[in-house]
């Protein structure tokens, strides 16, 4: 199986990370990843990049992550490049956009959720809802959009087991294809996650044709540092699909 981490941080792009891009490689190989999709916080999130600059050189230092990343890497590990994007507190992982994408769109945050979604798939790409059911004590309510998002992360392996069983079961209420992924900041993260495909991917279109396809399966490992620990189906586990309580926060749908 070839797993793809997909919610990865950068030192260089989001400003909760103190990983440089170049590092994650070797350690990622050696957990058993495929490959990876750098999602550095964008713009309108916690952002390591400055606010006072023109947009070229925002977007320049933005990519710098995924770019060094890529570098480093080598002819046998994938890097691919996306996007985290805030709103209020909802989240969207965004896969099939680039660079070039990013300076042609200087007006992006302006856009609502529907005008982003609308514009992203515009460029052929896709927009998953990440972690839908994350609570933090700086988040004042859970945002749900489904008819914005063409799937939902269903497994965060930085999140709890409930938040994780709540987007399970909001995935399966409501048919959307599921995704999972990290989140990782910095090394040592106790549990991993990444989508599993029985053939190669090599490029982000690659990856985005083989979700879309209902492809790819969610996987989550425990204990991840223990090298002989292996990636399982998140449909198998209780704790992860069957939610133990609600969630504390007032639940907006839009």
């Amino acid at each position: 199986m070839y797993i793809f981490e997909t919610h990865l941080h950068t030192i260089e792009g989001s400003a909760c990370s103190s990983t440089p891009g170049v590092n994650y490689i070797d350690y990622m190989k050696k957990l058993g990843y495929s490959g990876i999709i750098v999602t550095d916080h964008f713009f309108n999130g916690n952002s390591a990049v400055p606010k006072d600059l023109p947009w070229e050189k925002r977007v320049e230092l933005y990519c710098k992550g995924y770019e060094h990343a890529r570098a480093a890497a080598g002819d046998d590990f994938v890097v691919l490049f996306g996007i985290e994007y805030n709103f209020e507190g909802d989240e969207y992982l965004l896969y099939g956009v680039d660079k070039n994408w990013l300076l042609a769109n200087p007006d992006i945050m302006e856009k609502d959720r529907y005008e982003v979604y609308k514009t992203v798939h515009e460029a052929g790409a896709i927009m998953i809802h990440a972690h839908p059911y994350r609570e933090r004590d700086y988040l004042k309510a859970i945002h749900l959009t489904k008819n914005v998002c063409d799937g939902a992360e269903v497994y965060n392996a930085s999140n709890p087991d409930y938040q994780n069983a709540l987007g399970y079961q909001y995935a399966v209420e409501n048919n959307m294809r599921m995704a999972a992924g990290s989140d990782i900041h910095n090394f040592g993260l106790k549990n991993m996650g990444g989508m599993g495909f029985d053939h190669p991917i090599r490029t982000i279109e690659e990856y985005v044709e083989a979700f879309m396809a209902g492809e790819g399966i969610p996987l989550y490992k425990s204990d991840a540092l223990d090298l002989s620990a292996e990636f399982k189906p998140v449909s198998g586990n209780a704790a992860l699909t069957n939610p133990v309580k609600e969630p504390s926060l007032e639940v907006i749908y839009h």
